[in-house]
């Protein structure tokens, strides 16, 4: 565990472990917070890369707690492949649980980017914990365009018999305009830097096609945020959440000319003061 005793910002203390599935999670934990947030990383990076987010949180008076998918960063399993959706899913509502039960007294949120956005929907539109008040949905994985349809209909197979099998590269240089966050993915021992999973790209695509009709039962506030310039996820993907969900309180943002990851663009101090107004004024929610 860390302290810092920055008197201008709450004390936090960082803690880590391990959920019974064997993922590893950690947390940013702040004394008397407002509220509590699960953040759910994306496809081949991990928790980690979160840290400038979850401390921006910390200094808003929010408990932060992240985990590692499996097959990513710190959990066990083969390099990129996340085993199931379900697997991902419960991963999630281990640590919300985990999470509640040390805050019981404040509001909860869901903060999902790419695939995290993707499986942090998966959870809402199931049975997530009752206690979560909104969830911020950052440029979703809900776009399965480039897919032929000969890829389409070998998917299923080769997920079963080769689930390890590279069959998708993802370009490193669409996360980010700044070049120093695209170094320090590419060299970060941590993150995936090998093709998509034949298992994972297979769940994205079965989990994508079941979404819409899921999201017309989600009916918290969102708050779904979207690079204008993304490359990797066109910002339709984003378009189709506000397009099918059922939440009478939702709030489309698309960062004109920001990248994949708004949160670790150049213009990230605007991205994420606009996730903490949102987070604060669906406190009471």
């Amino acid at each position: 565990m860390t302290q810092s005793h920055d008197d201008a910002r709450p004390k936090t203390s960082h803690f880590e472990g391990t959920l019974p599935s064997g993922q590893y999670w950690q947390s940013w934990a702040v004394e008397r917070p407002v509220g509590a947030v699960v953040l759910v990383h994306g496809v081949h990076e991990h928790s980690g890369r979160y840290r400038h987010v979850a401390e921006r949180l910390n200094a808003a008076g929010y408990a932060v707690y992240a985990l590692d998918h499996p097959g990513h960063g710190r959990s066990p399993g083969k390099r990129g492949n996340i085993g199931t959706m379900a697997d991902a899913v419960a991963g999630v509502d281990l640590l919300a649980r985990l999470a509640g039960e040390r805050h019981d007294d404040v509001p909860m949120f869901v903060y999902g980017h790419s695939l995290g956005g993707l499986i942090s929907l998966q959870y809402l539109t199931g049975t997530p914990l009752d206690r979560i008040a909104g969830a911020v949905i950052s440029a979703p994985a809900l776009n399965t365009g480039a897919v032929s349809a000969v890829e389409r209909a070998a998917a299923p197979l080769l997920s079963k018999l080769l689930p390890d099998l590279g069959v998708r590269s993802l370009d490193a240089s669409t996360i980010s305009r700044d070049p120093a966050v695209v170094r320090a993915y590419l060299t970060d021992p941590l993150c995936h830097d090998g093709k998509m999973r034949a298992r994972t790209a297979t769940e994205i695509m079965l989990t994508v096609e079941a979404m819409p009709q899921r999201l017309k039962s989600l009916t918290m506030p969102l708050f779904v945020l979207h690079g204008g310039a993304d490359r990797l996820m066109p910002p339709a993907a984003s378009e189709l959440v506000h397009a099918h969900a059922g939440s009478p309180d939702l709030t489309l943002r698309i960062h004109e000319g920001l990248y994949h990851e708004p949160h670790n663009e150049p213009e990230q101090d605007r991205v994420l003061d606009e996730i903490v107004d949102w987070l604060d004024a669906h406190l009471k929610a």
